[in-house]
């Protein structure tokens, strides 16, 4: 008897999968799930104290997107490609012990980059480290499954800018200033 009920369910199976019928309307508009990204220019902290700059979103913020701040460190002529490090980006003295670091938070408004340092007035952060740099914070939508969703497959390194741009399809050249 079971398997004539197994026999039954699988036949009936196939019959309503092969069924078509006529194709419906499009459906509306779903929600964008564009990324921005924004750039921060001439930033200065302070060489012997820990301190921070807040800067406003030109637009509010949804609540769930996940913001990521970049600290640009450079040109590499190996790739041809500027090197933007990721946040909270840590520095260590010769020996090992922590120096100082750049770090964020952020609100539906705004984020603050901040630095955060042990014995700075002893040791102050050097020029090339504090002064005019450049960061770029990129928002990605909460909305996006490949954010909210902790199976994914397919998640970005959020670490690499570059793979971040590319897998939401952000222009670089596109980026808006904040400043």
């Amino acid at each position: 008897m079971k398997k004539i009920l197994t026999l039954f369910a699988i036949v009936g199976l196939m019959a309503f999968s092969s069924c078509e019928g006529p194709e419906g309307p499009q459906g509306p508009p779903g929600e964008s799930v564009a990324a921005d990204v924004f750039e921060v220019e001439k930033v200065n902290f302070s060489a012997t104290a820990n301190s921070d700059f807040y800067f406003n979103f030109k637009s509010r913020i949804f609540p769930g997107d996940v913001v990521l701040v970049y600290r640009y460190a450079g040109f590499s002529p190996t790739t041809n490609l500027n090197v933007w490090t990721i946040l909270p980006d840590s520095h260590y003295y010769t020996d090992g012990g922590f120096y100082f670091s750049y770090k964020f938070d952020f609100t539906q408004d705004d984020v603050r980059i901040y630095t955060e340092g042990l014995d700075l007035v002893a040791n102050p952060i050097p020029a090339d480290l504090r002064t005019n740099q450049i960061f770029r914070i990129v928002v990605v939508p909460g909305n996006n499954p490949i954010v909210t969703t902790a199976k994914s497959i397919n998640k970005a390194d959020y670490s690499d800018y570059y793979a971040v741009i590319k897998k939401y399809g952000i222009d670089d050249s596109n980026v808006k200033k904040l400043n």
